[in-house]
């Protein structure tokens, strides 16, 4: 006698649907942390410092991280020079972010010479529009970025539409170390990560 096998329901597809969206998500956040997690730092043209928040004259806590290292980079010989990306971050500041950003790093030891800088993009994309805007204007190839772990892969994916030839060097003392800051930023990435491919399928 054959036995018959029940086609799954509503519920029964709603179910699977589920688990696959679970797992894609959870195989995306891996990648996004194994991506962080990397650290390709090695000789190149320049070490590229993406923007975040800054206080009138002062970085906020998570650019400064970034800032010192990418410094740290320079230091350590691995370019010759740095770019720092950042715009205005709000009306009256009297700082762009990378202004801010120059101004540590003169403070720290780097000749003028050794720093570059935009003051106008306001978004990753843009930090990276400028900065290879930078890199062509003076004859630069290659580039280390510099940002926080989980930022990492959209950065380099960004580069990648850039044609930035690119490595990653994350910052090790990321400011995003409590549980409930690296879920709400991996949250971040995740919208930003879909919302990047529907928009280059469209």
């Amino acid at each position: 006698m054959a036995v018959k096998h029940r086609r799954p329901g509503a519920w029964g597809w709603a179910w699977r649907l589920l688990c696959v969206v679970l797992a894609w998500l959870l195989a995306v956040s891996a990648w996004i942390i194994w991506v962080g997690d990397r650290d390709q730092a090695a000789p190149a043209d320049v070490i590229i410092v993406l923007g975040a928040a800054a206080y009138d004259a002062k970085p906020s806590p998570v650019f400064e991280e970034r800032i010192r290292h990418g410094l740290s980079l320079y230091h350590a010989g691995y370019a010759p020079k740095l770019i720092f990306t950042g715009g205005f971050g709000g009306t009256g500041a009297r700082f762009s972010e990378s202004q801010v950003a120059e101004r540590y790093a003169l403070k720290h030891g780097v000749p003028g010479k050794d720093v570059l800088i935009e003051t106008v993009s306001r978004t990753t994309r843009q930090n990276l529009v400028e900065a290879r805007a930078l890199m062509q204007r003076e004859g630069m190839h290659t580039a280390i970025i510099v940002s926080d772990p989980l930022h990492m892969a959209r950065a380099l994916r960004l580069c990648k539409e850039l044609d930035i030839d690119a490595l990653a060097s994350s910052t090790p003392s990321t400011r995003f170390r409590s549980f409930h800051t690296r879920w709400r930023f991996l949250l971040q990435e995740l919208y930003f990560f879909h919302r990047d491919l529907f928009l280059s399928a469209a």
